[in-house]
């Protein structure tokens, strides 16, 4: 069995911290808070789970921050989480069996599912492969000053456990932008996958243009990571249909294609760009060909779930109905329903078809 350090960065998290630490508090041997500048009780609430807490002068720097965290711990592995991460029963459970059937020469880096989206039913949507359980190697790991990443190194093991980020607020929304912002004004080289998140940082701030200029720059790269490229060509294209340029979005597209078999997130991008043209049969084969696609959970970049079943079915009861085949569209609404039976689209939908079949009866009987 290994023993384990969990190490954490926070600032200003009373809200979550107790409740991260009493999911997690089971599996871990040691815990190592460091505290960047909180001014409310953050620290206090760590103190009644570990006496090792440490304050540390935030420098901008996400990755000297974590590897400042991992340097103190003193057990066999590392484990990272952030405040407003929870580990559930379940998978807590996955975890305790994975610490006492792992031994230090079995695995180096332990890869895990972390989901960030949440459907009615509290069931994850959006979720990415993360290196969660890192053997301590007493040097630094951590690379990037934001959105920082440990590359992977030596026996890599993928398993099935899932952290939940259940995030209550945003602390400050324009912080890892304003780092980009600051790099870029200092002259510093950008690697791939950081000229990849500062593009995605311009898209959520709906700098649309910008987005598109550092997506192309990162494209033109070929040290690319594969999945942040498909991700890129579709981000790009949702920033190009913002911009009103429809072919544009389409090219961008159609250069995800060139990279890969066709994902289901990407085929749903094509079948929307076509919906809002209402060219709606090549958006049904593009909804039909994600509905068909078969979900990976181990492909390692963001995994949108619900472009593998419910959203593509939602879609296409969408398409039937405006293409007026309104009982095709029922079916694929009860299709989304067997996935997301709360879904207010599926309540709605079914509401109007109700609508329809009354009226279809009328019809009959005043015929008869």
């Amino acid at each position: 069995m290994i023993s384990i350090s969990l190490c954490m960065i926070v600032k200003n998290e009373e809200e979550v911290l107790g409740r991260c630490l009493e999911s997690v508090g089971p599996v871990a041997d040691e815990i190592i808070i460091l505290d960047t500048g909180s001014t409310d009780r953050t620290k206090e609430i760590a103190r009644q789970f570990t006496d090792k807490v440490y304050d540390f002068t935030w420098q901008g720097d996400f990755a000297a921050a974590r590897n400042a965290a991992f340097l103190k711990a003193t057990k066999e592995f590392w484990l990272w989480l952030d405040a407003d991460d929870v580990l559930p029963k379940a998978e807590q459970e996955k975890l305790l069996a994975l610490k006492k059937r792992l031994t230090v020469l079995d695995v180096d880096v332990v890869m895990m599912q972390y989901a960030t989206s949440f459907d009615e039913a509290g069931n994850p949507t959006f979720r990415f492969r993360r290196e969660r359980l890192i053997k301590n190697i007493h040097r630094p790991v951590w690379e990037g000053r934001v959105h920082e990443v440990v590359a992977p190194f030596g026996k890599i093991l993928h398993e099935d456990i899932t952290v939940y980020h259940k995030k209550l607020r945003v602390a400050d929304p324009d912080r890892n932008l304003n780092i980009y912002r600051d790099m870029e004004a200092k002259g510093q080289s950008f690697s791939a996958r950081e000229l990849y998140y500062f593009g995605r940082e311009l898209f959520y701030h709906r700098l649309w243009q910008e987005a598109t200029e550092r997506f192309e720059a990162f494209l033109r790269r070929k040290d690319g990571w594969l999945p942040d490229q498909l991700e890129a060509c579709r981000l790009r294209s949702a920033a190009f249909d913002e911009l009103g340029e429809e072919e544009k979005a389409l090219e961008a597209l159609l250069e995800g294609l060139k990279l890969s078999v066709p994902r289901g997130e990407l085929c749903c991008a094509l079948g929307y760009h076509f919906l809002q043209q209402n060219r709606l049969a090549e958006a049904i084969f593009w909804y039909e060909a994600a509905f068909r696609t078969k979900l990976d959970k181990n492909f390692g970049g963001f995994v949108q779930e619900e472009c593998y079943h419910y959203l593509p079915a939602i879609q296409l009861c969408l398409c039937y109905d405006r293409q007026g085949n309104w009982k095709e569209a029922q079916k694929w609404n009860d299709v989304a329903k067997s996935f997301r039976p709360q879904s207010d689209a599926v309540k709605w939908n079914e509401a109007y078809f109700a609508k329809k079949r009354k009226e279809e009866e009328t019809i009959c009987i005043v015929t008869e």
